[in-house]
């Protein structure tokens, strides 16, 4: 049995947990923050059977693509002016998902 953690946006997060489900998976959900732009992810741990680890990543990266998104970003403190500072926007690319696949000892349903 392998245990599937998969990190992703919160916009992607239900439609995810929506095709998994369509697609005889479980998951359980855990808010988290972190990335960049310290936006709200969301972390599911989805477990499974070692042969269906490709299914489960096949509908992770369907669901899951990456955007461009423009944010403000803070100049360097040595570029500020007599008002405060200038701001400027950047590009990052956000979304995708983050996983990790570790291998599972034991499961028991209780």
């Amino acid at each position: 049995m392998k245990l599937i953690i998969a990190i992703v946006q919160n916009e992607d997060v239900n439609k995810l947990i929506s095709s998994l489900r369509e697609n005889g998976f479980s998951s359980t959900k855990l808010a988290s923050t972190g990335g960049f732009l310290s936006s709200g992810n969301t972390t599911l741990l989805i477990g499974v059977d070692e042969e269906k680890v490709d299914d489960v990543l096949e509908v992770i990266k369907k669901i899951c693509k990456t955007k461009k998104k423009i944010t403000a970003a803070m100049p360097p403190s040595t570029c500020c002016t007599v008002g405060g500072y200038l701001p400027h926007t950047i590009e990052v690319t956000v979304g995708g998902a983050v996983v990790f696949v570790t291998g599972v000892d034991r499961f028991e349903k209780i």
